[in-house]
């Protein structure tokens, strides 16, 4: 049985939004209250289906105790069949009352950095971009260009880019760590297999008023930028970059020919990797939530390898190996591992939640005893 005092509340702060949103409201408000109605509606609405299942089995079975032979036979029937959709109602329940990550969704901020492997390790870094672009272009997500480096040879050294829309967070947050690409380069004449890497960190993109930033705490130097010759944005001091004195964080940012435009985006990726830092030393003091995760999002933790030479793309989190490596690397085959993985993150949490009900119980019924109370 689900906590009677939690669905409670569901239903209690639905009906009290619905109410809000029929009086006189600011706009700003109602856009507000509207947002948070969205999100708790469906869930009201299954608390409320699920409250009328259990309803429904408690008059089955006073019809089961009847001495109506017929209408016991009909009732066990429709009992079961009852018991086994409110199983699954629990289970979906359970599962939509987990804490959620509220940056879940955000868009994000998708930074990549070619890694060992030299030209071979940037050719890889643009793989992953067009992977990357590929899906987001499928999830009719918003892709926005905010800073690259190229590499000598093609891909990149390093590239970041703002990926937006609903969602886009909670579906590429596992994507964060190593990946590790197994081929014969196109320059390797002798045909031997190389391995090179790329890194990859997906940061949730906070609004302004989610990150405070103050100004005397950053240190602004401006600069002309680096690239081809003969380049107007060469000529002028355009380029930006932004020290964050407090935490150390550097941000710099020279595509764009005005040192306005170059500012915003530097500040844009500041945000976000503040933003990040902070999740991030929340998540170190819940001890217990590292266990909930199916990677730490460490870019140091290797988490993926695509071997060219049999054509399998390989997740080691999870253990999961698919012989699809082109339609994968394509982005059209991405969403496959992504679901898998954030599946599997959905069971280690709900185990989890389990673990915690079940050690509360214990202790209770401990606490119980001790009091010479009633052994449940």
């Amino acid at each position: 049985m689900l906590p009677t005092d939690q669905l409670d509340a569901i239903l209690a702060r639905a009906q009290a939004l619905q109410q809000d949103m029929n009086g006189a409201l600011p706009p700003e408000r109602f856009v507000s209250l509207s947002k948070e109605y969205a999100r708790i509606a469906p869930l009201a609405e299954l608390v409320a289906s699920y409250r009328a299942k259990l309803k429904e089995i408690d008059e089955l079975k006073m019809l089961v105790d009847s001495d109506d032979v017929d209408m016991k036979a009909l009732a066990q029937t429709e009992l079961l069949e009852l018991q086994n959709n409110l199983s699954a109602m629990e289970q979906e329940l359970q599962i939509l009352l987990l804490p959620k990550d509220e940056a879940d969704d955000m868009n994000v901020i998708l930074e990549l950095r070619a890694g060992t492997g030299g030209h071979e390790a940037a050719l890889f870094a643009g793989d992953l971009f067009r992977m990357y672009a590929r899906y987001a272009e499928l999830s009719s997500f918003k892709l926005e260009l905010i800073s690259q480096s190229s590499g000598d040879i093609g891909g990149y050294k390093e590239i970041i880019v703002a990926i937006r829309g609903a969602g886009a967070f909670s579906r590429l947050k596992f994507e964060s760590g190593v990946h590790r690409v197994q081929r014969v380069p196109e320059t390797e004449s002798s045909g031997r297999i190389h391995t090179s890497a790329a890194t990859v960190a997906v940061l949730p993109e906070p609004s302004e008023p989610d990150v405070v930033i103050d100004e005397k705490d950053l240190r602004i130097d401006v600069f002309r930028a680096s690239g081809p010759g003969g380049q107007s944005v060469n000529t002028t001091d355009s380029a930006v970059r932004i020290t964050h004195l407090p935490s150390g964080i550097v941000v710099s940012q020279q595509d764009e020919k005005s040192q306005h435009k170059n500012r915003a985006k530097a500040m844009q990726v500041l945000r976000a990797r503040l933003f990040e830092a902070e999740r991030a030393r929340v998540e170190n003091e819940r001890a217990f939530d590292r266990k909930l995760q199916v990677g730490s999002g460490d870019r140091s933790e290797r988490i993926r390898t695509y071997n060219f030479p049999q054509g399998r793309v390989t997740d080691h989190r999870i253990n999961l190996t698919l012989h699809k490596l082109e339609k994968i690397i394509a982005g059209d085959g991405l969403q496959e591992i992504i679901e898998a993985l954030m599946a599997e993150d959905q069971a280690r949490r709900l185990a989890n939640a389990r673990d915690i009900a079940g050690n509360e119980a214990e202790k209770e019924s401990t606490h119980k005893q001790s009091m010479g109370g009633p052994n449940p």
